[in-house]
């Protein structure tokens, strides 16, 4: 009998976590949504990243900054015997302020350019930085077959309470340091 009521406090658990999590994306989506488009998801280093995106707010919302980002992860994985564990690590971030601090009304509806820069691996600015370093050791792990890095640009409303956001994966040749 123990082991049923271990087995019960352990699936209601489980359905609480759950439900926090619907509820989450519940209040997300009720709050406003963001769109975003990208003409193209493939870039060369030192490439423009272009796009846009369509801000649309359900309820007032006070946002603290709009912004987008270009994001790096290295993203590993490790096998100990049966068990694969994957383990993600921003490496790179650049990010564009669109909008600081502002109130946004119930349906407000702006659609929102923006440019981002992949990063010149081969620029001496670039190879001077600290994104730089992190790049140079992720790509001397990438021989090891599960090393990866994944690109993504996102689109944020950092907003007091619960955010608005959306990205959409992007692949960027790296190519080889200098």
């Amino acid at each position: 009998m123990p082991n049923n009521t271990v087995l019960i406090v352990l699936a209601l658990a489980a359905c609480g976590v759950i439900a926090a999590i619907i509820a989450y994306y519940v209040v997300r989506f009720m709050r406003g949504t963001i769109r975003l488009s990208l003409p193209r998801t493939a870039f060369n280093p030192g490439d423009a990243i272009t796009g846009s995106f369509v801000l649309h707010t359900k309820k007032a919302i006070h946002g603290n900054r709009l912004l987008v980002s270009l994001i790096g992860t290295q993203v590993t994985k490790t096998r100990d015997g049966e068990k694969t564990r994957t383990r993600s690590h921003e490496i790179y971030r650049d990010e564009v302020v669109l909008e600081d601090a502002k109130q946004y009304h119930a349906g407000h509806t702006a659609t929102h350019n923006f440019e981002l820069a992949a990063p010149n691996m081969n620029s001496p600015e670039f190879l001077n930085s600290t994104a730089a370093q992190a790049l140079t050791t992720a790509l001397r792990l990438l021989s090891n077959r599960s090393t990866r890095l994944k690109w993504k640009v996102e689109a944020r409303l950092d907003a007091k309470g619960v955010d608005l956001a959306t990205a959409k994966h992007v692949s960027i040749n790296i190519g080889h340091l200098a």
